[in-house]
């Protein structure tokens, strides 16, 4: 005979909330049950994106979405055509949240607060009688053909076990007892810890295009560069951190940095140059910043190369004017370490994605053992891209639970 299946979940973030909303919607009859360690659930979503959460991002092509991710990014091209950045949107829109794109791509609730999609995300748990237990720390998981899941307090049976507990070092160690391999974690999306006068009360300041490469390494980035008081961060410095992260992590975050601060060529730096010097021969080098530079970075730019900031263009020399192009396109500089947003941490690393079929999000291993969002190795660069493998995974997982335990007998 059918009797009622049970679905637990460990983890009550993004990725688990959506597997379980998504599975209650493919089988109402489905016994569902959130398991959260933390006095909360959502955490992440609460606090992402200084409080607004970026939901997800305007990339509508599947296979520039995958480029988005330095791993998982071959594994998730099939589950994009499935759910992607487009469905997203439609699936919060559908139930209540209105959002919007700002110029960068970026996906928010059009109410600029994260409360916003936290509350969408418990309404349909509710709606769908998903029941929540907080503080409910995992230490044992036992497969027999079903899940016993345990917990300080109580015990759990499940037919169907999702593991959806993001960078959980403790349910990261249950694993290689199940058959599953973990890859181990480093740290992704940091920023570089530097000293140098260039940068001296320079704070706050942006420096638009550059290019940035990590010496004697193939990882190089473009973007914003962005001075902090520690050294330097941005989109550019945080993209190349999550794509070089293993690398700089076997370096112990001590490497030599190229940057390129215009993302032109030497040559290109030189004619440019040289045009300026044609055209305001007669200003002070130090009031005609070059390549939209910040003027008081240029300043600095100036005292670093030792160039006389109240000479004219006209007579700088032909050596003062090569220095100028060397040091805009090709400046080194040693960094010393990391600094991390703890409160949006993200790690390269977690089940080996070999493991896993990208169809279900099931493991290869272990029947009905599922996985989704971070827990996984996969990670993104910002922009909302780790959100949209939360969801992303969540709903393939929760869709073939859904499913599967529809006509499963006992």
């Amino acid at each position: 005979m059918n009797r009622t299946k049970t679905f637990v979940i460990i983890g009550g973030g993004a990725a688990g909330f959506f597997a379980a909303v998504t599975a209650a919607e493919n089988n109402p009859d489905l016994d569902i049950l959130i398991l959260e360690q933390g006095n909360e659930v959502l955490g992440k979503v609460k606090i992402s994106g200084g409080g607004r959460c970026n939901v997800t991002h305007a990339c509508f092509d599947v296979r520039e979405l995958s480029r988005f991710y330095p791993r998982g990014s071959k594994e998730l091209t099939g589950p994009f055509y499935r759910f992607n950045c487009e469905h997203t949107i439609q699936w919060f829109e559908s139930r209540g949240v209105s959002l919007k794109t700002e110029e960068d791509g970026r996906i928010f609730p059009i109410t600029d607060n994260s409360q916003t999609i936290v509350d969408c995300l418990l309404e349909q748990a509710k709606k769908s009688g998903i029941r929540i237990i907080r503080q409910a720390k995992v230490t044992t998981i036992v497969y027999n053909g079903q899940f016993t899941v345990k917990t300080i307090q109580h015990e759990y049976k499940a037919d169907f076990l999702l593991l959806a507990s993001g960078g959980s070092s403790l349910i990261w160690n249950l694993m290689p007892g199940m058959g599953h391999t973990i890859v181990s974690p480093v740290p992704s999306l940091f920023s570089f810890n530097t000293k140098n006068t260039l940068f001296k009360d320079l704070s706050g300041v942006s420096v638009p295009h550059t290019q940035l490469t990590i010496k004697d390494t193939p990882f190089s980035a473009e973007g914003i560069l962005l001075i902090t008081h520690t050294g330097i961060s941005g989109p550019g410095i945080l993209k190349l951190s999550a794509f070089a992260a293993r690398v700089l992590a076997e370096k112990n975050y001590r490497f030599t940095l190229l940057i390129n601060w215009i993302n032109c060529s030497k040559q290109e730096a030189i004619t440019a140059i040289n045009t300026i010097k044609s055209e305001h021969a007669k200003k002070e080098v130090r009031n005609y910043s070059p390549f939209q530079l910040a003027s008081r970075f240029w300043r600095n730019c100036l005292k670093t190369i030792q160039i006389d900031e109240h000479k004219q263009w006209a007579n700088l020399s032909k050596n003062e004017l090569q220095g100028i192009a060397d040091f805009i396109t090709a400046f080194e500089i040693p960094v010393s370490g990391k600094s991390t947003n703890k409160d949006e941490f993200v790690t390269a690393g977690g089940i080996s994605l070999k493991e896993v079929d990208f169809k279900t999000m099931e493991s290869k291993i272990i029947p009905h053992l599922y996985f989704a969002g971070e827990v996984l190795d996969i990670d993104a660069v910002t922009g909302g891209f780790n959100f949209q493998a939360a969801w992303t995974t969540g709903y393939i997982a929760g869709t073939a639970i859904g499913e599967n335990s529809k006509n499963q007998i006992q």
